[in-house]
């Protein structure tokens, strides 16, 4: 429940005020004045009548009515002083600065309940406790430093942890991006990043609010309302970039199939964010970078020039973007050799365009006229341009000002000497850029910008899956763990997925007639052991009934087998499907590459089912093996619609079938003409 009284409170009392601004309750003082409050301001502490000169009370009884009560006391104190706030004072926002609850004990946990309970009771907003409190451009609630420049169309930066927001302040300053408000949400007891997300959902308006959010989360409570409210958000024009943490398990777990290797929790992390259209960041740095990213003019196209004066930090730019799927074109032609004749002699115009060292203002702002005016084949640019300690660069980046003023094409400032040159880019800042100061950084940057998707229609494709009969076949099973091979074909084929013919028996003479009635060659797979590659379970390219007979016998002296299955042998590339049921999240769809190669390279994409058509492209393309779905060097590509329509189909299955925990489809035949499954297994849990 976000409230009024929190974000424009026309009051404010610090409960555990002080004189002394190296503490919470000083400190919080200090930046509310300092930061221009306009309300009334009050301090509570009974052991000093003058708190840096506002009215003071010795005891929360005897205030006035006030919107906003900040806490800044023990935690046993806070509930009855909330009590009394909210019941007897109409006060209907709370910020609990104090640690000490549900994040260290059991009997803290009991203190933050009853909290909730109270603020609940009257309608009020909480935020923390065990936060650094909550900063926007009407009040300064917060106790830490540093306070970054503030205005309506700075960022929202939503974070679960004080001292991470603190952090990406400090990193976030330095760049020269600005913010419009940051929440620590703290331990979230009534308000989490979700609610705050949701609120700015609902109540947004296009024409005052922030467009970019950023967020550091270190749990995601409920998925789908994330989800819902960061993909609405982003439809509605803003941007959103986030890090969640604490996704990495130490140790490896326990899993029976190839996607339980591979899929973990951060995988349906992976899935949702790009589900929503959200920037994954893993550093701070990376985080406020991506944010003053999406402070420039967006830019369309993947083609940028490189405008430098040192040649080092151009390629190493270059490197970063090719590897991200970014372009630096190659420029020639007569207009090439036109900027060429305007800049000293040896001086580089291919892209990266080098004006050398001793280049000056003036080339700088003709180097990047070319690239805005003339050069068709460019979509942005960058320019990097430090100094050696030589001379001053105010005249360069006054350059660089006037041009970013009304740019064209998006231009990206790389100004690295933050040092030899603090005074001129700290003027440059304070006229309202950001600065990149590492080339590589941005690269990578941008590359996850680009190569996220929008995002994914919430509409189910339910064309072709028999959604009754799925249900029916799930239903009629009552144990847990991996399915007979029957029910295993009988689901796929309900949901539409195309099967290669297969017969199973642990009679050898049922399965020498199946194979006489379809011909040779045929492959023989061991039925009973999960993983029949590392048991010898697997035989490709049996030519003769012989053969075929002695390979049945072998495999049915396999540890674990009840029986053996044969199948045509086919030829294609090999794909793969796989699934697994993470709590709250629902099923994460992985695809890749198929047979040995899964584990071993583990390139794979993931979704978040149901999943879309251009959801299922994204992740096809998304695979760094995609050259070969495509076809390369001479050999033909793959049915790419027909791969993505398994794996559409598949996620509709998953979705009406939740008892489904794990799942491969390993491998998928592909060819130019078809994809079909060959082996899959799946395992339920009622």
């Amino acid at each position: 429940m976000i409230t009024k009284q929190l974000l424009h409170p026309e009051s404010i009392v610090v409960v555990g005020a002080s004189n002394n601004v190296h503490k919470p309750g000083g400190a919080i003082i200090k930046n509310l004045v300092d930061g221009g409050y306009k309300g009334v301001l009050r301090a509570v502490n009974p052991k000093d009548s003058d708190i840096q000169g506002l009215p003071t009370f010795a005891d929360a009884k005897d205030m006035p009515d006030t919107d906003l009560a900040i806490l800044a006391v023990r935690a046993d104190l806070c509930p009855d002083i909330v009590e009394v706030f909210a019941s007897t004072k109409h006060t209907r926002a709370f910020i609990i600065i104090s640690a000490g609850f549900g994040e260290e004990t059991h009997k803290g946990a009991l203190l933050e309940d009853r909290i909730l309970k109270i603020v609940n009771k009257y309608g009020a907003s909480l935020i923390g406790p065990n936060c650094i409190g909550l900063l926007n451009t009407w009040h300064h609630s917060v106790f830490t430093q540093p306070i970054p420049n503030l205005n309506p169309r700075g960022v929202d930066l939503i974070s679960s942890s004080g001292a991470t927001a603190v952090f990406i302040l400090e990193s976030a300053v330095v760049m020269g991006l600005q913010f419009n408000s940051v929440w620590s949400v703290g331990n979230g007891k009534q308000i989490g990043v979700e609610d705050v997300l949701q609120f700015m959902d609902e109540n947004f308006n296009p024409e005052t609010d922030s467009k970019i959010k950023l967020l550091y989360i270190e749990s995601i409570n409920n998925p789908d309302r994330l989800l819902f409210h960061s993909a609405s958000l982003i439809r509605k024009g803003c941007r959103i970039a986030a890090i969640k943490a604490g996704s990495s398990e130490s140790g490896s777990r326990a899993a029976s199939s190839h996607t339980g290797a591979i899929a973990t929790p951060d995988s349906a992390v992976e899935a949702l964010f790009r589900k929503a259209g959200i920037v994954r960041c893993f550093s701070r740095e990376e985080l406020t970078t991506v944010g003053s990213i999406f402070t420039l003019p967006e830019f369309k196209g993947r083609n940028f020039a490189i405008v430098t004066h040192a040649g080092g930090p151009g390629v190493m730019l270059a490197d970063a973007l090719s590897k991200g799927g970014l372009n630096v074109p190659k420029l020639e032609g007569p207009l090439v050799d036109e900027l060429k004749s305007k800049l000293f002699p040896g001086a580089a115009v291919g892209n990266p365009i080098d004006i050398l060292a001793t280049g000056t203002p003036e080339q700088l702002g003709i180097a990047i006229d070319y690239c805005e005016d003339k050069f068709d084949n460019i979509d942005a640019l960058f320019v990097i341009f430090g100094t050696p300690g030589l001379v001053t660069m105010f005249e360069a980046y006054e350059v660089l000002h006037k041009k970013m003023e009304n740019p064209k094409k998006p231009i990206f400032p790389i100004l690295p000497s933050t040092h030899t040159a603090g005074k001129e880019v700290e003027e440059f800042l304070q006229n309202g850029h950001v600065n990149f100061a590492d080339e590589v950084t941005l690269g990578n940057a941008l590359s996850r910008i680009v190569n996220v998707p929008r995002p994914a229609s919430s509409e189910m494709e339910l064309y072709g899956v028999d959604i009754p009969r799925i249900r029916h076949i799930i239903d009629s099973i009552d144990c847990n763990g991996y399915i007979a091979p029957n029910l295993v074909q009988d689901l796929l084929r309900s949901a539409g997925i195309p099967l290669v013919p297969e017969f199973v028996s642990d009679k050898k003479n049922e399965i020498l007639d199946f194979v006489r009635s379809n011909g040779f060659p045929v492959v023989a797979k061991v039925v009973g052991p999960v993983h029949k590659s590392d048991v010898g379970g697997v035989t490709l390219n049996i030519m003769s009934e012989q053969h075929l007979s002695l390979e049945f016998e072998r495999m049915m002296n396999i540890s674990g087998a009840h029986a053996v299955m044969v199948q045509p042998m086919l030829k294609g590339v090999e794909l793969f499907i796989g699934a697994k049921y993470e709590k709250k999240f629902g099923h994460v769809v992985l695809c890749g590459l198929g047979g040995i190669f899964v584990e071993v390279l583990k390139d794979v994409s993931y979704g978040l089912a149901p999943l879309s058509y251009k959801e299922a492209y994204s992740m096809i393309h998304s695979l760094r093996a995609y050259k070969i779905i495509q076809g390369t060097r001479g050999q033909k590509g793959v049915d790419e619609r027909k791969f993505a329509e398994i794996i559409v189909r598949l996620s509709t299955l998953l979705r009406f079938a939740t008892e489904i925990k794990e799942m491969d489809i390993n491998p998928l035949l592909a060819t130019e003409n078809d994809v079909i499954a060959v082996d899959a297994r799946i395992r339920i849990e009622k």
